[in-house]
């Protein structure tokens, strides 16, 4: 007889058991690859970001295709590297009117209020907190809209609640149940947040709030204070290492003091213009495999683990990527 498959004991188990049904694919045309100077002994450093989907921060993310459509960031660079907190990369001469790289027409001025979509999605009264659960469609007061679909649900210590909307973590804030003792509730707001290897927009003081030809992104511990505060349009799915491991910068937040210590932008492209880019998928966040894989994050009880924890803040879940034909 052959012999029963091992029962998945930890998250990664429950990766790599996750059907290929379970896995959806990126398309090039959403995906940033920025190629950075190779390093001192000649290796190349690419990095790869998602671009995040509607209804989040569209913007910017317009912004951000007319600015690599302009190859606008060509010849940039990284110009601050602040320990536990961010990688960021810019225009060096961008606060310098006489100096500045002049930026393409058609960009657009994004209002404060697009920092947080307006959700268009009733749940159903969930137990949250703990390892939570995956609504299903038939459960009452659930209905599952394209422009909006979070499956997994729990507390957040910065909003009422977070899920993962299209792969990407968000916190939710609701509106009021649809009538007495209803078991409705409606989402009234709902924000990207800042976790390790999200991508943002830099930006002056309000009420500016960036173009998206300054962007940075999160090396450190999750900064939550930032949500809402500041336009996420992405995140980092390949090449990571290669923005954490840079050197720190030793000038005030992490600046660079010199030229010479920058880290030069070779070339930013979409995706579908760079010829040999691997595909990439992630795992569906309304799938039964993603379910499965955030409760075993949140109650680890294999071999290592004394205690489970019994939960799993938003930014302690990262969604899955892997490399897959086209």
């Amino acid at each position: 007889m052959a012999e029963d498959a091992p029962a998945a004991r930890t998250p990664n188990d429950i990766v790599a058991a996750a059907p290929a049904a379970d896995w959806k694919q990126i398309a090039p045309s959403d995906l940033l690859v920025m190629d950075l100077a190779p390093s001192a002994d000649g290796k190349p450093r690419r990095v790869v970001i998602q671009l995040i989907p509607a209804p989040f921060s569209q913007g910017w993310v317009g912004n951000i295709r007319k600015l690599v459509a302009a190859r606008w960031y060509d010849g940039i660079a990284v110009v601050r590297v602040q320990d536990n907190y961010v990688v960021q990369w810019g225009d060096p001469e961008g606060e310098n009117p006489t100096k500045a790289k002049p930026l393409p027409k058609g960009l657009v001025a994004v209002d404060e209020r697009d920092y947080v979509a307006s959700g268009a999605l009733d749940i159903g009264k969930y137990v949250w907190g703990g390892s939570g659960r995956k609504p299903a469609e038939g459960d009452v007061g659930v209905t599952r809209p394209d422009s909006f679909r979070p499956s997994m649900i729990f507390s957040d210590p910065y909003a009422q609640l977070y899920a993962f909307a299209d792969g990407i973590p968000v916190a939710v804030q609701l509106g009021t149940p649809a009538g007495s003792g209803a078991q409705r509730y409606s989402v009234q707001n709902a924000w990207p947040t800042h976790c390790y290897g999200m991508v943002g927009v830099g930006r002056n003081n309000s009420p500016d709030t960036g173009t998206g030809a300054e962007l940075y992104a999160v090396i450190g511990h999750a900064p939550r204070q930032l949500d809402r505060n500041v336009a996420i349009v992405g995140r980092v799915i390949s090449g990571m290492e290669n923005l954490s491991a840079l050197p720190r910068g030793m000038g005030d937040i992490g600046f660079y003091k010199s030229p010479q210590e920058r880290v030069a932008i070779r070339s930013v492209r979409m995706g579908n213009e760079v010829t040999g880019l691997p595909g990439y998928q992630y795992l569906s966040t309304d799938s039964d495999s993603f379910a499965a894989y955030v409760d075993k994050r949140a109650n680890r009880q294999d071999d290592f683990y004394v205690h489970p924890a019994g939960g799993v803040d938003a930014c302690n879940v990262p969604v899955p990527i892997r490399e897959a034909a086209q």
